[in-house]
């Protein structure tokens, strides 16, 4: 296990094993040392976590999905990608996507959920640009969904 795989378990969390794609995509794309890592839902054993910010979710409930979605991509980079975390360079962006009423304007703060999980785990790698969005619906219902770009060693 990683140094960083510790530290994740140390904060609660697992690795989780890299979900497969719902549609005709590749969920990781490498081109040269950078990774394109398409939407991750905030998905794990317990299920998906769905509904709209605003409305029946509140901030605390949007930042967990997202740093369940931030979990989902560094799957992704370990398996999917057979990229060990420790080769992860930096992380560049993150595109979070918020379902949320027309009223609500907190999608910057939801998004900390994964960028807070992401800056704990990598320190100085994990600083990274960002852009949070609210959207009206994403796929199956979710909550939130995150893609990334990361340079890898």
């Amino acid at each position: 296990m990683s140094a960083i795989e510790l530290k994740l378990e140390e904060m609660g969390h697992a690795l989780p094993a890299p979900k497969a794609p719902l549609a005709s995509y590749l969920p990781v794309k490498r081109s040269g040392n950078t990774l394109y890592i398409s939407g991750q839902l905030p998905l794990n054993e317990e299920g998906l976590t769905t509904g709209k910010l605003g409305d029946d979710l509140d901030v605390e409930q949007g930042q967990a999905a997202a740093q369940m979605c931030a979990l989902n991509i560094l799957g992704q980079i370990k398996s999917a990608a057979n990229v060990p975390l420790e080769d992860v360079a930096q992380f560049v962006k993150l595109s979070i996507f918020v379902a949320s009423t027309p009223d609500f304007t907190d999608q910057h703060l939801v998004a900390n959920g994964a960028s807070n999980l992401i800056g704990e785990l990598f320190g100085e790698k994990g600083r990274h640009a960002r852009a949070a969005v609210g959207v009206p619906a994403l796929p199956l219902g979710a909550a939130v969904e995150i893609e990334a770009i990361v340079e890898i060693a």
